[in-house]
């Protein structure tokens, strides 16, 4: 139980029904071992089953820890539920989770808070597009993304416009709308932050993928990533990533963690590439390895997580 807010049994909602079930499964479950080590009871709870709402509620939890990934989890959705269940719960709220989740919207917010992100265009399935077009305006070589998926489930990097149209068709699997963006090419920077009024940035952590691009395996499969802390830019670019992380985390109003991810070009500049508010805690994870470079371990930086949430929701 922590001492300073009460707290005493946490439910942690993993699992789920997304394309990231099994990344939820391992985050949820190294959540709760870390939590029950910092003295927490605590229960897990599969929203893949039908009646997980019943045993949330069963369960008459002091706050919920939201280990989902993907549809159901990321999207706001799960957090609505708690809302109507009047149970607390750790991270962003309605609005950040649905704007965070949605590439779209979450670019149109960097763009109305002067966050610099790549160029791109939106595609609709149904509806004719262009490649010539998106070409010109882009360049030969994109990134196709699904609107509204996490991991890189989806994605593809086009090297050439003819493999354009299979990219697209590959993402319109998984969402209705897919965002086609300018390929930066340069040094992956990924930033974890965590706070509420007062934001703060972790160490840096330069992603190293043995695939193209930091892809679905890269992520969860140990020795198919490298992370290096603090990443090898130089101080003043690595100030910079960790200003767009902090103003993106409150520009789409963010609430005690995200991570955002960061595209270092070999001339210096920086791009902001997308928000995620739940992110992985696995074994190969990144929050996890920035916590440890602060001097925070992961049991620790769970228990914070759930102390920030409490406090947030005590000062409504």
């Amino acid at each position: 139980m922590s001492a300073t807010t009460g707290i005493e049994h946490v439910v942690v909602l993993l699992g789920g029904r997304s394309a990231e079930r099994e990344v939820s499964l391992n985050t949820g479950a190294q959540v709760a071992a870390a939590l029950e080590e910092r003295g927490f009871r605590v229960t897990a709870v599969d929203t893949g089953t039908d009646d997980f709402i019943e045993s949330v509620r069963d369960a008459r939890p002091d706050m919920v820890f939201i280990a989902l990934h993907g549809r159901g989890g990321e999207d706001g959705t799960i957090q609505g539920l708690l809302e109507l269940l009047e149970l607390p719960y750790v991270g962003s709220g309605v609005l950040a989770s649905a704007l965070a989740m949605n590439k779209v919207q979450s670019k149109h917010v960097y763009a109305a808070a002067n966050l610099k992100s790549p160029d791109y265009e939106v595609v609709r399935r149904g509806e004719p597009y262009d490649v010539a077009a998106i070409t010109a305006s882009l360049g030969g070589k994109t990134v196709v993304k699904p609107a509204n998926e996490g991991s890189s489930v989806g994605m593809t990097i086009v090297g050439t416009p003819a493999e354009l149209p299979a990219a697209l068709e590959l993402a319109f699997q998984y969402d209705p709308v897919v965002l086609v963006e300018r390929f930066e090419p340069g040094i992956e920077v990924t930033i974890s932050v965590i706070g509420n009024d007062e934001p703060i940035a972790l160490p840096t952590i330069e992603v190293v993928a043995e695939h193209e691009f930091y892809d679905y395996a890269s992520k969860y499969t140990p020795g198919m990533s490298t992370h290096i802390i603090p990443a090898r830019v130089s101080d003043e670019v690595q100030e910079e990533c960790q200003r767009l992380a902090v103003e993106a985390h409150k520009a789409l109003g963010c609430a005690d963690i995200s991570r955002s991810d960061t595209i270092v070009t070999p001339e210096g500049e920086v791009f902001l590439l997308e928000t995620n508010t739940i992110p992985g805690m696995t074994k190969t994870s990144l929050v996890p390895d920035a916590g440890r470079a602060a001097g925070i371990s992961f049991p620790e930086l769970c228990e914070r997580l759930v102390v920030m949430a409490a406090e947030r929701r005590a000062s409504r």
